[in-house]
């Protein structure tokens, strides 16, 4: 790799997919020669967490691993019964039925807003829903409570046509609309509304200011159209995309919604990148010890694939490049089954709220959760592989957004509630802004 780079270098590759791999190995490198500043690594734990997560594979799909949809928004949205696939009926069926690029401009729409709101909400809320009659939490209750308000139209600016996510409509949220949507009150409080509402509306600036993105009309739907032109007609006229150009335009198209505040390089706002402690002794050039994530650009990739993949028949380049997405489902299984632990006395006393349950609360930025973060980017490389030597199976037949969906972020929940069962949260606990988890 080259070391010379200038610092706007740096920062452009800092916003790479392949950074979150490299730079997180930087930190799983110190890991094994127990180098870290808060955590322990215990590698001979990982057998216990593919076996705990092929339980919950083979209990949920028997052995029709094929089966398994990828990690994405689609899971979230239908929670409880599906509303995805009977609301593209809707549209077909409609007077003016869309095209099928419309169908896929207005999933575009809807999936990208609803994981803008699908930081974590803490375990007091939850959502009630009227269609099904249940009562949804975290991330289905995100989920759902956002399908519903883009069907009442609640960020689009054409009264004519609530079925879309545009520049003006978000310029008219507020907190107390925010709030209202998600049934959020004194008796049922949300963390993070404010920083959720400021990206909805940060959204609005950034989808004007790209229209190379978005199109003229401001929509996240536009990013189909850009696609399409990136794209190179394949057989029978299907067509291949790259990932790295769907990960630009949400990269620079959405780097105005991120807060001011995040690390910043050669004048460029990095987003989800923070800097690691452990990484400061080795560093040679400026920005070696920053490690990007970029977690809900990652979340909402994922998300976005399915139905361009689905609805227009895309295949997508690069999809290799992904990786498993650091957030406190995937880092908690870990956690939780003594993969890495945290050492003792590195964290003060003053950060266990509740000395009861030796729970840390920390702040996004706190250098133990970059250490946390990075090693979880790495660790679910290395269980995936483990889940797939212990079935026999490739990369190509069993994804690593199938193994995200259906073991790790799903196992990291189910670990938490069997440990903690009055909250079932994770085995730390972050202050969320609601812009990061």
């Amino acid at each position: 790799m080259i070391t010379s780079l200038t610092p706007e270098q740096t920062a452009a590759y800092l916003r790479t997919l392949p950074a979150i791999r490299e730079r997180c190995s930087r930190v799983h490198a110190l890991a094994q020669e127990g180098k870290l500043q808060y955590f322990d690594y215990h590698p001979d734990k990982e057998d216990d967490v593919a076996t705990f997560c092929i339980e919950i594979m083979k209990r949920d799909f028997g052995s029709s691993f094929v089966s398994i949809p990828p990690h994405g928004r689609w899971r979230h949205l239908d929670a409880g019964l599906p509303r995805v696939e009977p609301l593209i009926q809707q549209w077909k069926a409609s007077a003016n039925p869309p095209d099928t690029k419309e169908i896929a401009r207005r999933l575009i729409d809807l999936f990208l807003v609803s994981v803008l709101l699908d930081a974590g909400a803490g375990s007091s809320w939850s959502y009630q829903d009227a269609s099904s009659g249940q009562s949804f939490s975290r991330s289905e209750g995100l989920g759902v409570a956002s399908f519903n308000m883009f069907l009442e139209g609640f960020f689009s600016g054409d009264a004519s046509n609530p079925y879309q996510v545009d520049a003006e409509g978000l310029a008219r949220i507020t907190t107390e609309k925010t709030a209202s949507g998600l049934q959020v009150s004194a008796a049922n409080p949300m963390v993070g509304l404010d920083g959720r509402t400021s990206l909805l509306q940060n959204l609005s600036t950034a989808l004007k200011a790209s229209p190379a993105f978005f199109g003229a009309s401001a929509r996240p739907g536009g990013l189909v159209d850009f696609l399409e032109a990136q794209s190179i007609a394949g057989p029978a006229g299907a067509r291949r995309v790259p990932v790295a150009a769907l990960w630009a335009a949400l990269m620079d198209g959405l780097a105005p919604i991120w807060p001011k505040t995040r690390a910043a390089l050669g004048g460029v706002s990095l987003g989800d990148v923070w800097p690691c402690d452990a990484l400061r002794p080795a560093a040679a050039h400026e920005g070696d010890e920053l490690v990007p994530f970029h977690k809900l650009t990652g979340w909402i990739t994922y998300s976005l694939l399915e139905p361009l993949e689905k609805v227009l028949g895309w295949t997508f380049d690069g999809v290799e490049d992904m990786t498993g997405l650091p957030e406190y489902r995937n880092g908690g299984l870990l956690v939780d089954f003594g993969v890495l632990t945290l050492k003792s006395g590195a964290l003060p006393d003053s950060v266990f709220p509740d000395k009861t349950t030796g729970i840390p609360r920390l702040l996004p930025s706190h250098p133990a959760i970059v250490e946390w973060r990075a090693m979880t980017v790495i660790e679910l490389d290395r269980v995936a592989d483990l889940i797939r030597a212990k079935l026999g199976l490739t990369k190509e037949q069993l994804t690593l957004a199938q193994i995200l969906e259906s073991a790790t972020w799903k196992g990291g929940r189910e670990i938490a509630k069997q440990k903690r069962p009055a909250t079932g949260g994770p085995p730390i606990d972050i202050e969320s802004d609601g812009t990061v988890f």
